[in-house]
């Protein structure tokens, strides 16, 4: 079978490839999204029940603009297709005393003109009863950040684009070879498609479509997740708790979402994960960090029992900034990827940023992004 007569072929319906469709079939581009297993599906890092979307990210205004545009587009999309997968929970940093990344982060919302709030930690006792304070000095609350409900949001992008006319095919795609222009890709069943462009958004699989290029660039890692139950009442849904950083400790905790629980993770690059063979089984050294940390932050939860666990991975460019960029060896070909464990709320200006280059834009193309800044060497400085 031959698909044809398409502008640009997306791979991968991830967040980036579902928005990056979505954006180019605005365009004007007839566009052509692919995925082996769905958008959404278990296996993706697109997949998970929720995300934070908060804007302060340290000094790095990049990345606290594009937040900012991002929020406006989900919540208008989610206004469109009338389904509220966006909880306004208000994002907690909980700042250490020797902590630059909140003081850096306040500093940048203020700068770009978003609120935020600074609170000691009397105010904090008195707001949020339910978080314990050991070892933090003060806090910063940013009101406008909250929670995307993921998987359901990434359909939602993925139905809304097939909607427009975008085509799409459930099938594996085969890694490219050769150099030059790419005539067209094959799938796992046989099928062949051809498009003017490809983008390859394909997440963790990234490296394994391009070996030779990413192996020792794009590194997914295995994440665990763990939800805990809470006591019946309100006291742990928002507005009376919000979503937390305790960014030193790199950990993060989101309150109680359509009765699933408190979801808490470490924010830490775990180990390396193959999204196809290995099992997502959390570990028992998981649960015990979570826990300490459960205990010493939602104190009144601490023996509270695991409701849901889940193991994702993170998609880690070395230092955390997004890969999008042209393939050196295919002058048609685009790469997309590194989410790197922050990216899933920039999804729509992603998708935004990519479209602009398909079409021949050259205005706003941010150096950080391309290739050649990727190193080998794993030095995260982008959270």
């Amino acid at each position: 079978m031959n698909n044809s007569n398409y502008d640009v072929a997306v791979v991968g319906a991830g967040v980036f490839g579902a928005w990056t469709a979505f954006q180019l079939q605005r365009a004007g581009k007839r566009v052509i999204l692919i995925d082996a297993h769905g958008p959404g599906n278990s296996r993706s890092s697109s997949g998970g029940e929720s995300r934070i979307i908060r804007m302060g990210y340290g000094a790095d205004e990049v990345y606290t603009r594009s937040a900012r545009r991002a929020l406006q587009i989900w919540k208008e999309f989610f206004e469109q297709v009338r389904e509220p997968l966006f909880y306004q929970t208000g994002v907690l940093w909980l700042a250490h005393e020797d902590d630059p990344y909140p003081v850096r982060s306040a500093e940048t919302l203020k700068t770009a003109g978003i609120a935020s709030e600074k609170l000691t930690t009397s105010e904090v006792s008195r707001r949020y009863p339910q978080i314990g304070l050991d070892r933090i000095s003060w806090a910063m609350l940013e009101p406008e950040g909250g929670i995307l409900l993921a998987r359901r949001a990434v359909r939602a992008v993925a139905r809304e684009a097939l909607k427009n006319g975008v085509g799409y095919v459930q099938d594996a795609v085969k890694p490219p070879t050769g150099k030059g222009s790419l005539r067209q890709i094959a799938t796992a069943s046989g099928q062949y498609i051809s498009a003017g462009q490809y983008i390859f958004a394909c997440g963790p699989w990234l490296p394994k479509m391009f070996p030779n290029l990413l192996a020792e660039r794009i590194h997914p890692t295995r994440q665990e997740v763990f939800f805990f139950a809470t006591p019946a009442g309100q006291s742990f849904t928002a507005p009376a708790l919000p979503t937390w950083i305790d960014f030193k400790d790199e950990a993060y905790g989101l309150p109680d979402l359509e009765g699933r629980g408190i979801k808490i993770a470490i924010d830490r690059h775990g180990p390396a994960f193959d999204p196809d063979s290995f099992d997502r089984i959390v570990s028992a050294a998981g649960l015990d960090e979570v826990r300490r940390c459960l205990a010493r932050r939602l104190p009144a939860l601490k023996d509270a029992p695991v409701t849901e666990t889940r193991v994702c991975q993170y998609v880690n460019t070395a230092n955390g900034d997004f890969l999008i960029d042209r393939h050196p060896e295919f002058d048609n070909v685009w790469l997309v990827g590194g989410g790197s464990g922050h990216g899933f709320k920039h999804g729509p200006v992603v998708g935004e940023y990519v479209a602009a280059r398909v079409t021949g834009s050259t205005e706003g193309i941010e150096p950080r992004f391309s290739l050649e800044s990727k190193a080998r060497d794993q030095r995260r400085t982008v959270f």
